[in-house]
């Protein structure tokens, strides 16, 4: 079919009933605070649901429609894009939204209105291009290894896609990093045509602040909305043990995020936490414009220098976003009262809708 235009996009959307838009999303991720956010600014409320997944969706009460489809993909189906189109749907993407649909399938498939910027998501997809976001806004970022030979101190080994650390690894030279990629491939974690793609890095050892923002390309402003840090499987189970046993055990610990708190930062960190995250939207309208259009998530580490560092970026809503359905401190300093992610984003399609300029924010 070739790639999705803007301009068809946005004639889709001249047909809309604009008193009746539905926010719908896949049922999976973050879905649960789009679609309770949605229903608190008003709007109707769609799900993309696989089939027998559907009860968190309905205990919750937050869909007042639902797709029950075989699998996740097939929300790039024909009849399932139409019946969105039928509701008014504007698509939330997130994390598995990319991941199940795929990106491909995103690009050239999907003919519904998107809120946010579909061109960035390959750019936090692919690290090359993820690492000239950050290259070119100044971003303070983690040295890279060119090759696994020139491994020479520890290093964190990770791979394209929304994984959510899945097959992610430390290791501290090449002997390493190739018994751990094999080991990651009996697991089938890994395949041959990922480990061309592994990302090294240098490990920064610092704590972890995964920080929520949201750029509003209506006022040219950016927020932000909230922090968390995460749960990850084996490794905060392997660190609980003594020493002496970690030492007798050859557990080769992964990263597989299971869960998220909440967190906030030192306050005297909040003019870099700012800073950093400004840079990276003026970095990304000049490499992929509008850029950060709507929710995005700087990961970083904070070292005892003091120094915030960022080791990645999601360039829609993050998983973290779940620690604050209701508010988290920091959105209710900017708005104050209760304010969500999805309720945020809600917001900004409302307000997109009184001034007539829907065409900024959807793609």
């Amino acid at each position: 079919m070739g790639e999705v235009k803007k301009e068809d996009i946005l004639e889709i959307l001249k047909n809309y009933d604009k008193e009746n838009i539905t926010i719908a999303t896949l049922g999976s991720h973050t879905s649960l605070h789009i679609l309770r956010g949605a229903k608190d600014e008003g709007f109707r409320t769609a799900v993309v649901c696989e089939k027998g997944r559907e009860v968190p969706y309905q205990r919750f009460d937050v869909a007042d429609e639902y797709i029950i489809v075989d699998q996740f993909k097939d929300i790039v189906n024909e009849d399932v894009q139409q019946q969105l189109r039928d509701m008014n749907a504007i698509v939330v993407p997130h994390g598995s939204f990319v991941a199940y649909a795929g990106l491909d399938n995103v690009e050239d498939k999907f003919n519904v209105p998107m809120f946010g910027n579909r061109d960035i998501l390959r750019w936090e997809a692919e690290r090359d291009k993820e690492r000239q976001l950050l290259v070119d806004g100044e971003v303070r970022i983690p040295f890279k290894y060119d090759s696994p030979a020139d491994i020479d101190r520890p290093v964190m080994v990770k791979f394209p896609g929304a994984r959510g650390g899945r097959g992610y690894f430390v290791a501290s030279s090449p002997e390493e990093f190739d018994k751990k990629i094999d080991a990651m491939k009996e697991r089938g974690w890994l395949e041959d045509e990922d480990v061309a793609n592994a990302h090294i890095e240098e490990y920064v050892s610092g704590c972890n602040y995964c920080i929520h923002y949201f750029y509003s390309a209506l006022d040219d402003k950016v927020e932000v909305m909230g922090m968390d840090t995460r749960y990850e499987s084996s490794i905060d189970g392997y660190v609980r043990m003594p020493a002496k046993d970690q030492l007798d055990i050859d557990l080769s610990p992964s990263y597989v995020v299971t869960g998220n708190h909440p967190a906030v930062i030192r306050e005297s960190l909040l003019p870099q936490v700012f800073e950093m995250g400004d840079k990276l939207v003026e970095s990304a309208k000049k490499l992929v414009a509008p850029g950060m259009n709507g929710p995005f998530c700087m990961q970083t580490l904070v070292n005892d220098n003091l120094e915030v560092i960022c080791f990645e970026i999601s360039a829609r809503t993050d998983g973290g976003t779940n620690t604050f359905m209701d508010s988290s401190p920091y959105s209710y300093l900017t708005h104050g009262k209760p304010m969500s992610m999805g309720r945020r984003i809600s917001v900004e399609i409302k307000k997109a809708l009184e001034r007539d300029e829907l065409e900024k924010i959807i793609t």
